[in-house]
């Protein structure tokens, strides 16, 4: 299941519900050590008010899970959180969707009253797909058969309630248990309506492949450019594809101007020719917003002599509005983007000049240094990490590619600003790059931050502690062989676990 990011309200980092909402191993040894009411009430909050920046990213349902198997903590707060009045009127999937992950993995560890707790939601729940998700791959096909009627009444026999069944079967994420209600004999009518929507479903799959919306053989450049522009909901109410006009309040609400930006690229690599490459020059220098986009990210990705010149004048082009709500318009967002798909000695050599910069172009031609230059650009990698940190905070997505880059290039005086990160960002996914990094940087890490993430919420970052953390804490070993047996744990950690308890001597230190 996919949602949107959330904004959060996240605690201190020294706090205990802070170290849980950044699912910090940590939080779980604090927790198991605290008193167990204060521990239950800080579980409570993380799983009633997700704290993930972006739960597409983050994980933390197996982080919970195993603490409340640890706490022994019951399942009244989690229905009275899923049954509860908001039910009724917010029925988005992020309320819900962690709590229902979190009964996902103790029904796995074999905790029955989730397996139930989850069928009742399934059958009256708001987020009822994300449950029958859950129980799609965790529940028997005796449990998963009754759910089929509750289930089909919430469509009407309707032609709307019949699209919207249609929908559903085809956009199932497990669509185990749809097969199952339209082969139920005990339910004929069931499967013969299941039947009529799985060939709706089919249907209108064709009809879209048919009649499809997007560029067709035989279009130009100048074809490709004006379908990606006229994606752009700011152009688009201005009368015209390629007219332009200011922003108006809530004009992009809830549309992306970028959606089609991607995909015109692409079409560009195939369409355009060396003859088109004038027009394509034409459109990066001054052409609306979205498709001088496109045909930055076009002319960058295929190294063109001109394009580093062209990105430098749309990253700090003055008249480029902020019509995406941040400090400069698509084109300079555009610019930075091509930059960082750049490659060879000519972008580098530039990068190595603009990497001075103390704007958004210098972070970027800093970020291209992280992961493509060698061991002289550290210092200018290490100088944009602290400028990003000391302007932005350590939750700025710019930080991700710094600090790759400081375990790349192994910049051992970022050590300290990494640890900074590592305790103080809300960003899982950040704080396991920053461990990897500390890995390659810190030679304290393997006995210090290394054994705390053997219980961090991210398997990434429980995979690199299984390959570093020490063995001389006795916590370290019984650890690791918890992992290795726990059914829940993902096969790149409990890799990396038997490899260790399978050294030499590791399992008896």
């Amino acid at each position: 299941m996919f949602a949107d990011s959330v904004d959060s309200d996240i605690a201190p980092s020294g706090t205990l519900l802070g170290l849980l909402q950044r699912g910090r191993g940590d939080g779980t040894l604090h927790a198991l050590a605290a008193p167990r009411a204060e521990a239950l009430a800080a579980l409570s909050h993380c799983l009633r008010r997700d704290p993930r920046r972006d739960w597409r990213l983050e994980h933390r349902s197996l982080f919970y899970a195993r603490l409340h198997v640890e706490l022994d903590a019951g399942l009244d707060d989690v229905e009275e959180h899923l049954f509860g009045p908001d039910d009724l009127t917010d029925t988005g999937e992020e309320r819900t969707g962690l709590a229902l992950s979190v009964l996902g993995h103790l029904a796995s560890y074999g905790d029955c009253g989730a397996l139930l707790l989850l069928r009742r939601y399934a059958s009256r729940g708001a987020n009822w797909r994300w449950a029958l998700d859950e129980l799609a791959v965790r529940d028997d096909d005796a449990g998963l058969r009754p759910l089929g009627p509750a289930v089909l009444a919430r469509f009407p026999r309707t032609p709307e309630g019949d699209a919207e069944l249609a929908a559903a079967v085809r956009d199932a994420f497990e669509p185990r248990p749809w097969r199952l209600w339209a082969e139920d004999p005990a339910r004929p009518e069931q499967g013969e309506r299941l039947g009529r929507a799985r060939e709706q479903g089919s249907f209108g799959r064709w009809q879209r492949q048919m009649r499809p919306a997007g560029p067709r053989l035989g279009w130009s450049v100048r074809a490709v450019l004006d379908w990606a522009q006229e994606g752009d909901p700011l152009l688009s109410t201005a009368g015209g594809p390629l007219a332009s006009a200011p922003a108006g309040p809530g004009a992009s609400a809830g549309r992306d101007p970028r959606h089609r930006e991607a995909a015109a690229a692409r079409c560009l690599a195939a369409v355009a020719g060396p003859e088109d490459r004038p027009e394509l020059l034409d459109a990066a220098r001054s052409g609306p917003d979205i498709a001088r986009a496109v045909a930055l990210r076009h002319l960058a990705e295929r190294g063109d002599p001109a394009a580093l010149d062209l990105i430098e004048a749309a990253a700090v082009d003055p008249a480029a509005p902020g019509s995406e709500g941040g400090p400069f318009g698509a084109a300079a967002r555009a610019a930075l983007d091509a930059l960082a798909r750049m490659r060879g000695a000519a972008a580098l050599e530039r990068a190595r000049r603009w990497a001075r910069r103390e704007d958004a172009l210098g972070t970027a031609a800093a970020a291209l240094l992280a992961c493509h230059g060698t061991e002289p650009d550290a210092p200018l990698v290490l100088a944009a990490l602290r400028r990003t940190v000391r302007a932005e905070g350590p939750d700025s997505d710019g930080l991700w590619p710094l600090v790759d880059g400081t375990g790349r290039l192994a910049v051992h005086r970022a050590a300290p600003l990494l640890r900074h990160l590592y305790r103080e960002t809300s960003s899982s996914q950040l704080r396991g790059r920053a461990a990897r990094a500390l890995a390659a940087t810190d030679p304290a890490f393997a006995a210090g931050f290394a054994i705390e993430c053997l219980w961090d919420c991210e398997e990434s970052t429980r995979e690199i502690a299984a390959r570093h953390a020490a063995t001389g804490d006795t916590r370290v070993v019984e650890r690791l062989r918890r992992l290795a047996a726990d059914p829940a744990e993902e096969e790149g950690v409990q890799s990396a676990v038997r490899g260790r308890l399978g050294s030499d001597g590791a399992a008896a230190r």
